[in-house]
């Protein structure tokens, strides 16, 4: 059994934050592989499914993103689950838009979400970093990551949910290099401009 986890902020108020892509991204797996309706478990929202034949759980924590490792701790310990089968899906403010890298274990990066979960499980679990790009400065970080995409984004962020949902399956055969090349094809490359920290939608 697989646990993905997608990272963000729960409620209407942060759904189109770049802080939440993550749940953007679980949104998207669930309704791509026909997956259960959400349903509370776990203090998340909890889908599950098959893909490829393999058993997956998607979470989405609802505790707020600075207390995710709570929730995804109560999951891995009903299920019983080795931190080597969950793949988190969060944020990066290091890589540019629409760029994705897959990484097993390593630090925190100053995401809370991350920090979270490391306390309560440890750093070795699978990460797929969703790149969101960095607003230029360090004091213009939260505003940005708790803005909302604007609707221009939607040129390489709704091909990057639909190129991670596609090739997922690469992934969970453990083939995390071709996962990687084959999303970096579907997705256009962003054409960097000053972000926009008011939000578009």
């Amino acid at each position: 059994m697989r646990l993905l986890v997608g990272l963000g902020n729960p409620g209407g108020a942060y759904a189109r934050n770049r802080h939440n892509i993550g749940f953007m991204a679980a949104d998207e797996i669930v309704r791509r592989h026909s997956f259960s309706s959400w349903r509370a478990k776990f203090q998340g929202q909890l889908a599950e499914g098959t893909i490829d034949g393999e058993k997956v759980l998607v979470l989405k924590p609802e505790t707020f993103m600075n207390l995710s490792g709570q929730s995804v701790a109560a999951a891995v310990r009903f299920h019983k689950i080795a931190l080597a089968d969950i793949v988190v899906l969060h944020d990066e403010l290091d890589l540019p838009p629409g760029k994705l890298r897959v990484k097993k274990g390593g630090g925190a990066g100053g995401h809370n979400g991350l920090k979270s979960i490391d306390a309560h499980l440890g750093q070795d679990y699978w990460r797929i970093r969703l790149g969101i790009g960095h607003p230029g400065d360090k004091s213009l970080v939260t505003p940005y990551v708790l803005g909302d995409f604007a609707k221009a984004e939607e040129t390489w962020l709704l091909p990057l949910f639909d190129a991670v949902s596609d090739q997922l399956p690469l992934l969970l055969k453990g083939d995390e290099t071709s996962f990687m090349t084959k999303v970096a094809q579907a997705v256009p490359v962003a054409k960097p401009k000053k972000p926009d920290l008011t939000g578009g939608l």
